[in-house]
């Protein structure tokens, strides 16, 4: 296997399924249900997320004030964080069944993103999982949504695939991926609020090269899913990984 490095740019293609032998209309419909109760796991999230950081507010107030809540915020903090992680569980679980429903590309495709992999160094390709890599972080500058000169050749060369007879019959699913580093900078902040403003972003910087190149923009979609979706654990005390900074492009069937 070709192995080179790009940044942050995964490419996970995955091709028709047919799962328990569920016809794909059948299959869309499950999905659909399923990507309903994700948006709304990862609403009451982002609601528990806001309500944590109030408590911990309370709780830094009440610890100066040694005020006799103390005790009982930290027990609420601590009740929200384990909320919070067992929703964090749930989230990743489905969302790994809803974009792993296939099985490998048709085979012209698959020698096609070889052949991919082969001129460009940056590129890795397993064939067995049908997932093609574009690794590290040279894909986008820190904290930003621009994607580097030398990703845009590499998505360039994508969109030839996907123009081709080989592919023009799959939508393209493009999901933007953080670590769990918060936005800080208050220039950051003001174009990418949280994470998950800054993963979905990143994705949809990705379509435009796409949508700029000729793909279709009826075949593109975009997710962000943050922090929600690590591939490996974060480094402790929101260390990051760089794994994790990732943008990952999933061709399905149409209508998927």
């Amino acid at each position: 296997m070709r192995t080179a490095r790009l940044g942050g740019l995964v490419l996970a293609c995955t091709g028709v399924a047919f799962l328990c032998g569920c016809s794909n209309q059948e299959l869309q419909i499950m999905n659909r249900t399923q990507q309903t109760r994700i948006a709304d796991l990862e609403s009451e999230l982002q609601t528990k997320i806001l309500l944590l950081e109030q408590r911990d507010r309370q709780l830094a107030t009440a610890a100066e004030e040694e005020n006799i809540e103390v005790e009982q915020l930290k027990g609420q903090v601590a009740a929200l964080k384990e909320d919070l992680e067992s929703k964090k569980t749930m989230i990743s679980s489905m969302q790994e069944r809803l974009l792993s429903t296939g099985g490998q590309l048709p085979v012209e495709l698959t020698s096609k993103l070889e052949e991919l992999a082969g001129k460009y160094h940056m590129i890795s390709y397993d064939a067995d999982r049908g997932v093609l890599k574009f690794e590290s972080d040279l894909t986008f500058q820190k904290g930003s949504d621009q994607v580097t000169s030398s990703a845009i050749g590499g998505v360039k060369s994508l969109c030839t695939i996907l123009n081709s007879a080989e592919a023009e019959k799959f939508d393209v699913i493009i999901a933007g991926h953080t670590d769990d580093i918060p936005v800080l900078r208050p220039e950051t902040r003001a174009k990418h609020p949280t994470n998950w403003h800054l993963s979905a972003h990143r994705a949809i910087s990705v379509l435009n090269i796409m949508a700029a190149n000729n793909v279709a923009p009826k075949r593109l979609s975009v997710r962000g899913f943050g922090e929600f979706r690590p591939v490996e654990e974060n480094k402790p005390n929101k260390g990051g990984s760089a794994k994790n900074r990732r943008v990952e492009i999933y061709i399905v069937p149409q209508g998927m």
